[in-house]
């Protein structure tokens, strides 16, 4: 009888982290949706193109090599040669020999990191909207999801040195937000704004997106699919306590976003004295990245305002990255980096494990080693291939340059 409860507990728990990826793997499609809706109908195409390519690439990529990089022993795994994962799965005499302290199949665990890796390069492909060359994103993705992210990673969830200084960052708001946020930085920096964003004497000109309904179901597509993403970092769902803990991480997920929206929507009120959509799809987003650092230790009331906070950063954010002239077509860079450093901090509010020293190691290591990689990375290629299509192509759009379709041809007047 108790072989079969161990069993079963971990039939539950492999199933369960499955559901979970699945639902992370959904928000490949939030993200698209979203981004799709923020740029103008001429990048309509070329924005959907990145998106189910980076995913496919990254997958590719950590199963390739960042997965051993991550979970094994860090880069000094590949000195041998490059180690393949293969999925070598858990045995029923295993499983039941631990006591149940095998929760989940091997495969169930690739299959949940190898989304969390989409989702940082999925940050990237807004941030770089409109203007960037798409094979040269491409070829960044390659890089991004095969070495950068996975080697930051192991730092933190693979054993490494910020897991030794006491980083805490439960299911990610550093180690996979901010990471796509300061690669996408790096390389924006590069690129430049889109030609017609800044005027000659300094005025922020709106370019404004071409599908505002499309960016709202992008924006609770994702809402629904950090579900999997923050609920399926408890690991296991079997017992009581774990059950528990995912009802508490799902009630707080859900709760910052809301408070997220209300906070963004009352700060944008104030600030433009109307209501500004883009900025309550951000500050759902902005909530959502800043309960991910912990979202199972806050009191639903704790959630609502650390998620609110998000809220009001990511519309001053969004505007103060708009006046040092730095274009974010999408608000990428406030919603998962500025609100990613939020909620980073914002452990500390109810974690009495975290330290100031360890959160700040953590951003500290983090950005620094993340931005390098991915500057060097971006440099090469822009030598290489160049990172930006020419001033006709991009008044054209990068639709018809690199995809030679339409998104709307209907609506286009030729």
């Amino acid at each position: 009888m108790e072989t079969q409860v161990i069993e079963l507990g971990y039939a539950l728990d492999t199933f369960y982290f499955l559901i979970a990826g699945a639902f992370v793997m959904w928000m490949a499609a939030g993200f698209t949706m979203l981004e799709a809706g923020l740029v103008r109908s001429k990048s309509t195409v070329e924005i959907l193109t990145k998106n189910i390519a980076l995913f496919s690439i990254a997958c590719v990529m950590y199963m390739v090599v960042g997965y051993n990089i991550m979970y094994s022993d860090g880069i000094s795994s590949l000195i041998p040669g490059l180690s393949f994962f293969i999925g070598g799965d858990n045995s029923a005499a295993d499983v039941v020999a631990s006591g149940g302290d095998i929760y989940y199949s091997n495969m169930a665990d690739f299959f949940f990191q190898v989304v969390f890796v989409a989702t940082a390069m999925s940050i990237v492909s807004g941030v770089v909207a409109e203007r960037m060359k798409l094979w040269a994103f491409l070829a960044f993705t390659v890089v991004l999801t095969g070495l950068i992210y996975p080697i930051q990673g192991y730092w933190s969830w693979g054993g490494g040195i910020l897991s030794d200084l006491g980083y805490s960052d439960y299911a990610g708001s550093g180690i996979v937000h901010f990471t796509g946020a300061v690669a996408a930085l790096a390389g924006v920096l590069l690129l430049g704004p889109r030609k017609g964003k800044f005027g000659p004497n300094g005025q922020v000109n709106a370019l404004p997106g071409a599908n505002l309904p499309l960016a709202t179901l992008g924006t609770f597509i994702l809402w629904l699919g950090w579900f999997g993403f923050n609920g399926g970092s408890e690991l296991k769902v079997s017992d009581v306590g774990s059950a528990n803990a995912v009802a508490q991480v799902f009630t707080n997920t859900n709760l910052a976003a809301a408070g997220g929206v209300i906070a963004a929507m009352i700060t944008s009120r104030l600030a433009f004295g109307k209501v500004d959509l883009t900025m309550v799809l951000n500050g759902a987003l902005a909530g959502l990245v800043a309960i991910t650092a912990d979202p199972a230790s806050p009191s639903a009331l704790l959630a609502t305002l650390i998620g609110a906070i998000g809220g009001v950063i990511v519309v001053f954010s969004i505007l103060g990255f708009e006046k040092i002239k730095i274009d974010d077509p999408v608000g990428a860079l406030s919603v998962h980096g500025v609100a990613g450093i939020w909620g980073v901090l914002a452990v500390l509010l109810s974690n009495d494990e975290a330290t100031l020293g360890g959160q700040l190691a953590g951003l500290a290591l983090i950005g620094g080693f993340v931005f390098v990689a991915s500057l060097v990375i971006w440099l090469i290629l822009k030598a290489v291939m160049g990172l930006r299509i020419s001033e006709e192509d991009e008044q054209e759009g990068v639709d018809s340059v690199e995809c030679g379709m339409e998104a709307y041809p209907e609506f286009t007047n030729k």
